[in-house]
């Protein structure tokens, strides 16, 4: 059982790289997306800077308009030298991961082709039960917990041993001789062990072993249970994952139609409120970000999936490997 459990532990392991996988993408392909913003807005603010400047020696708007179009520049140059330092970080931390040599440039490429399919919970509870390591590890701990009880049955009660001894023996002067015409020495031993009092330390380990026993039984029923809700929640997760994607699909092209239209209109003088211009910005930025995260959750819950059932639904077939082969 102890070996069947390691080999599922093993399978888990691979999934669990999968995971850090995952989160080390997307951390990546996020700190990329949100350089990629500040340059945008640092060239896009130091424009309209130098626009409202020529419109403000005009007489054409306020002071405090152009005020706030130099603060939002400022703002943009600090947001793009924090990016700047974000990125690198997180491209030398995937790189580490994927032990890439420094040299090399890195690009990502969003994963925007995603699987959705239908997960039964009850199915999900059955392959874990049946693939995972956690599956076999209740068995286990109720089996070792009984076994420990039987041994505690059986110690001290009653014990027999039998011993038979035979050997060859010789002596003399001359160390040549030693060997010749040796004596048979022959030995049988029998003994018997009976307690006659003990002072309840026998009936006491028993009563420890059967105390143990029902605590792993208790804790075994516990942890079953927390099993099966932690896939019940994983199950009706993934499920919402395709509607979220959807809806974070959907924000981010609507953001982005509307701070296209907001900045057009300002540009041409139809939109005098800055105020208005930065909120159709900060709203683009952070549907498109939302998106992003919204694509990172689809992944994490695919292979979490995959982790907690040992079961790829994709492919509708148990993941495994040849272990002979492995070893």
């Amino acid at each position: 059982m102890k070996y069947k459990e390691a080999k599922r532990r093993y399978l888990e392991d691979n999934e669990e790289v999968a995971l850090k996988a995952v989160d080390y993408f997307f951390f990546f392909l996020s700190a990329q997306l949100e350089k990629e913003i500040a340059v945008k807005n640092y060239h896009y603010y130091d424009t309209l800077y130098n626009i409202a400047s020529g419109r403000y020696n005009l007489g054409k708007i306020a002071e405090n308009e152009i005020l706030q179009l130099e603060l939002n520049l400022l703002k943009a140059q600090a947001a793009l030298d924090n990016s700047e330092l974000n990125y690198e970080n997180r491209l030398f931390v995937l790189k580490s991961f994927l032990r890439v040599p420094n040299s090399q440039n890195i690009e990502l490429i969003a994963p925007i082709n995603t699987y959705h399919f239908k997960v039964d919970v009850q199915d999900a509870v059955e392959k874990a039960k049946e693939n995972t390591s956690e599956g076999i590890s209740f068995e286990r701990r109720l089996l070792e917990a009984a076994s420990a009880l039987d041994a505690a049955k059986m110690n001290g009660r009653f014990d027999a041993n039998i011993y038979a001894v035979y050997g060859l023996t010789q002596t003399s002067a001359d160390f040549g001789s030693v060997y010749k015409d040796p004596l048979e020495q022959k030995q049988l031993r029998v003994g018997i062990q009976i307690p006659l009092m003990d002072w309840g330390l026998a009936k006491g380990k028993i009563k420890v072993a059967e105390s143990s026993q029902e605590l792993v039984r208790t804790a075994v029923e516990q942890e079953r249970i927390d099993f099966e809700q932690n896939i019940f929640l994983k199950v009706m997760e993934f499920g919402l994952q395709k509607n979220q994607l959807h809806i974070a699909a959907k924000s981010d092209t609507v953001a982005q139609k509307g701070y296209t239209v907001t900045q057009q209109r300002y540009m041409i003088g139809k939109v005098n409120d800055v105020l208005e211009l930065n909120n159709a910005q900060i709203d683009n930025d952070n549907a498109r970000l939302s998106y992003y995260s919204a694509l990172r959750s689809y992944w994490r819950n695919y292979f979490e999936l995959r982790k907690l059932t040992l079961y790829d639904y994709h492919l509708d077939e148990k993941i495994d490997i040849d272990f002979e082969e492995l070893m």
